[in-house]
């Protein structure tokens, strides 16, 4: 199974939310890291909505997501592309991997595999799951790239990642799988996304090499977290959006990425905004470290 997309040339580049909640200004500074990267480039910019999920996301919220990114500015280059409507491109790879014997079933529960540290290796000798999953037979070895921002990266996956679930035990797709297939098949040349996700790289990788597809660049960006340590998404006053005011965000999550917020000043919109922070951004002052907030 190809990818439709056969000219990489051009830069494309994405942003991907999960609409488990109303975007805050951590998502906002992932977004606008993800579109000035692929403007700088000269590229395109897609929004894909990974509603893969249903029993943790809100009714409405993935519209609103859309439509609070499309008040700062941030609007798909392409029509939105949904994840729940992917499912065909998913069981086709899946389908792939089981026929070359590269993905298994398997009824391991967490209980199960705690003595490991949840990490699979092998399927215990009576799991107690009473539905199977699929994964991926993971080759024991360390996987590594050189991340944009973070410079180099190295998983032993072996030891620290185990078989990865491809489709989970409650029917549902797994990220893993999903994102892989999708960014091949959009055609992304390059993933711009936040540093949480920086472990997930290398079991992608593998994923990508196994089902033939070519792997993008990728740039890590900084998390903004809570004075606590948690990112912001998880702390309990996260901050939020305001897009009947979207000056004041774009500004802030501008300065996150490193770049000078100053460049902002005197905007008369969200559309004027984004034309300075284009103008004056330089990729190479993104932060390798993520941004603590001095109190929650």
């Amino acid at each position: 199974m190809q990818p439709i997309i056969a000219n990489r040339s051009a830069y494309r580049g994405r942003f991907a939310p999960s609409p488990t909640g109303p975007l805050h200004l951590g998502s906002l500074t992932a977004a606008l890291g993800s579109w000035l990267m692929a403007r700088h480039r000269g590229g395109d910019w897609l929004l894909r909505i990974e509603d893969l999920d249903p029993p943790r996301e809100s009714p409405g919220v993935a519209h609103r997501q859309i439509q609070d990114l499309a008040a700062f500015g941030l609007v798909s280059d392409q029509p939105v592309a949904w994840q729940s409507a992917r499912g065909e491109l998913y069981a086709g790879a899946l389908a792939g991997l089981i026929e070359r014997d590269m993905a298994f079933e398997c009824r391991c529960s967490r209980t199960d595999l705690a003595p490991t540290g949840g990490i699979h290796r092998r399927c215990v000798e009576r799991p107690s799951g009473a539905q199977a999953a699929w994964r991926l037979r993971m080759p024991a070895r360390t996987v590594g790239f050189e991340d944009a921002v973070r410079g180099r990266f190295e998983q032993d996956l072996g030891t620290e990642v185990g078989d990865v679930v491809l489709k989970r035990a409650d029917g549902y797709w797994a990220y893993q799988l999903a994102v892989v297939v999708d960014d091949a098949h959009q055609g992304i040349t390059d993933v711009v996304r936040g540093a949480d996700l920086i472990d997930s790289t290398p079991r992608q990788i593998v994923l990508q090499q196994v089902l033939g597809y070519p792997t993008p660049g990728y740039a890590h960006l900084p998390v903004i977290r809570a004075a606590s340590g948690l990112k912001l998404s998880k702390s309990l006053r996260s901050i939020a959006l305001d897009p009947t005011d979207p000056l004041p965000g774009l500004r802030l999550a501008y300065g996150w990425l490193g770049q000078d917020s100053r460049e902002l000043e005197g905007s008369a919109n969200a559309a004027q905004a984004l034309e300075r922070a284009l103008s004056a951004f330089l990729p190479e002052r993104i932060p390798a470290s993520d941004h603590f907030l001095r109190s929650e």
